[in-house]
């Protein structure tokens, strides 16, 4: 057997409580259909703006398929050009709001002031569709985020609830804080035990998807939260905030932290998650990031100016659609790096939003 997949089996077997496919053969992706262009051709120049490659293409991080899908695309359509500017996150939406852009990609979640200066643009917040699956376990591709405790933790599941208790400080109507392991469902010697909080900065994506998904939200963090960040300069390995944030918690029975399976030591353990009391608790696999069951998943969006009640810029919705075809995607696994497609039914969910 190989040790990737004794790996995938052992943590079935731990998370033995854990429905939706932890198998140790993950199969195909069930992509969507082959594009079909419209009947009517489209021409013009379609400018996307965002993430891409980090000095000047010397580290790639998207780039490569975002040329895959424009040579694609205008096999079907020559007379559309492409205008990039993928110099990074931080100017996308900016370019939106200031007309210079037509696609704003992400490399991360969008943030709330830039929605807001958007809407303070054109009076609605811009049109948001998912067109990559965050990776399972590779850096700098949008990995999932993943909740470790110590080995010798009793505990195996979370829900997203448990975890706003823990790590939040807003409060949320009829929310209790959890303060101690009893509060968070252990026993025994465990029950009144202190939860010690580890994480990496709140001032990374991280942490802002992490508020949003987990804190519904809300920015308030916990003040004993314990900060992991990168070392100067770090490129991975032990430099890595994630990778100090395990090696601690490994000597502290007492953390709960949340970094990526990236990162490794043997006397800490993932949690699975529910969303909610009564949903199943999902497993960290490669797996169940790529069907969206594991609820910490994280998406790369691409994000447009598309007035509600009206459909897409023609050229912008067929190049979208194209995006979120079979072969769309499947540029992703062959140039992807790690980026996982985005597969049936949620493929045809964010095309719907084109029209």
């Amino acid at each position: 057997m190989k040790v990737d997949q004794f790996k995938s089996r052992a943590l079935c077997l731990m998370l033995g409580v854990l429905t939706l496919s932890c198998n140790a053969h993950a199969k195909s992706p069930d992509l969507a259909a082959a594009y079909v262009p419209s009947a009517q051709p489209v021409a013009g120049v379609i400018r996307i703006w965002g993430h891409g490659a980090y000095d000047n293409t010397k580290q790639d991080f998207i780039g490569s398929v975002v040329k895959d899908w424009e040579a694609g695309f205008k096999k079907y359509h020559p007379d559309i050009q492409f205008d990039n500017k993928l110099v990074g996150t931080a100017p996308a939406i900016g370019a939106l709001y200031t007309g210079v852009g037509d696609l704003a990609l992400m490399g991360r979640e969008i943030w709330p002031n830039e929605i807001s200066a958007f809407k303070e643009v054109f009076g609605y917040a811009p049109t948001g569709v998912d067109v990559v699956t965050g990776s399972f376990d590779v850096r700098n591709r949008g990995y999932a985020v993943v909740v470790f405790v110590h080995k010798d933790n009793p505990l195996i599941k979370l829900t997203l609830r448990q975890l706003d208790a823990a790590f939040g400080a807003g409060s949320r109507p009829g929310m209790r804080r959890a303060r101690t392991w009893g509060d968070l469902g252990a026993r025994g010697k465990w029950k009144d035990k202190p939860i010690h909080l580890y994480g990496l900065p709140i001032a990374r994506g991280f942490a802002e998807f992490f508020e949003d998904v987990v804190f519904d939200g809300r920015r308030k963090w916990n003040p004993s939260l314990r900060e992991f960040p990168d070392q100067p300069g770090s490129k991975g390995g032990v430099t890595d905030g994630g990778q100090a944030l395990v090696d601690a918690m490994s000597k502290d029975p007492l953390a709960i932290g949340y970094a990526g399976l990236l990162y490794h030591n043997p006397e800490v353990k993932p949690l699975a998650l529910g969303v909610r009391n009564g949903a199943p608790y999902v497993a960290p696999t490669k797996e169940n990031v790529i069907n969206h069951s594991y609820p910490l998943t994280r998406k790369i969006t691409m994000f447009l100016n598309r007035k509600p009640g009206e459909p897409a810029d023609p050229k912008l919705k067929e190049f979208l659609r194209y995006v979120l075809s079979r072969d769309g995607q499947e540029a992703i696994l062959r140039d992807g790096g790690g980026y996982l497609p985005i597969i049936e039914p949620f493929a045809t969910e964010e095309a719907k939003k084109l029209n």
